[in-house]
């Protein structure tokens, strides 16, 4: 698979030069293929953040000479490619409902095709469709006020106002955070709809390990603005010490099948989903093992 995104030599310092200068990432060189779904970890202050907002020019490289971020064989640094990449580049932050601001969910889902340009008819089909896919009805939600809604609706309004612009990439920064449980499943089966129908290409800033092994296919970690890990998430989690010294956690399946394994279980130690520890644990019942 081709590589959407080309990440060269990033580094990032803030506050350069004063007694509050701090490197927040430091030499990051990556690049994530078309169609994959990459979960981004790391500890708070490990330069999650930073790094995403590099991708659609938020923010932008310090030098770029030595630096370079492209998308779709584009460059950020040229201010040429900035608009249409900040298109193809949907962003959605976390707590997204709290950017809602215009008095119907339409027009607030419509702003950002607006913003492309786009015919009237087709930003009313885009806004349509992105109601459609989050689970929103049009009939029902199109003239209500955005702030009338429930927690999980804003939410998922806040979304749609992403994908009507179609993005190639989708990023989402914590989005499940604050939900109840009902609510995070709504939204993590919603994103995984999301790659399937609208943005073939997600990256999911998580620190919940459960939803990384559940959804992810790559598993990229940070520490101290440094790539320390790179690969699928059985590879990631099963190496402990890393996990640990990344400040991270491993997924509660795998942390349940540790317990059982010092209790004497033999139980593999590539487990980090609860279907395959349902499985495991069914398979040792059946052969009278525990």
């Amino acid at each position: 698979m081709q590589n959407i995104i080309e990440v060269k030599n990033l580094t990032c310092i803030y506050s350069r030069k004063t007694p509050y200068e701090k490197k927040a990432l430091d030499g990051i060189n990556l690049g994530i293929e078309e169609g994959s779904f990459v979960a981004l970890v790391g500890a708070t202050g490990s330069g999650k953040s930073t790094f995403i907002q590099h991708l659609n020019g938020l923010i932008k490289v310090q030098d770029k000479k030595t630096m370079s971020v492209s998308v779709g064989g584009k460059s950020l640094s040229d201010k040429k490619n900035l608009r249409n990449i900040r298109f193809e580049v949907g962003m959605v932050f976390q707590y997204p409902e709290y950017q809602l601001f215009e008095d119907t969910v339409a027009k607030d889902i419509a702003f950002g095709p607006k913003n492309m340009k786009l015919p009237a008819e087709e930003i009313d089909k885009r806004v349509r469709k992105a109601m459609e896919v989050v689970g929103l009805d049009y009939d029902t939600f199109a003239e209500r006020s955005p702030f009338d809604l429930s927690g999980g609706e804003k939410r998922r309004a806040a979304i749609a106002g992403v994908i009507a612009m179609q993005p190639k990439v989708l990023i989402l920064d914590e989005p499940v955070a604050g939900l109840d449980p009902a609510g995070r499943e709504e939204i993590l089966l919603l994103i995984k709809k999301l790659q399937e129908e609208v943005s073939p290409t997600v990256i999911l800033v998580s620190h919940n390990m459960d939803d990384v092994a559940r959804l992810a296919d790559r598993v990229i970690a940070l520490k101290d603005g440094k790539v320390v890990a790179d690969g699928s998430p059985k590879e990631i989690f099963a190496d402990r010490e890393l996990i640990k010294e990344s400040g991270l956690e491993v997924p509660t399946a795998t942390r349940i099948a540790d317990r059982l394994r010092e209790r004497g279980i033999d139980l593999s130690e590539n487990i980090i989903l609860m279907s395959e520890l349902e499985k495991a644990l069914a398979e040792k019942l059946e052969d009278r093992n525990v």
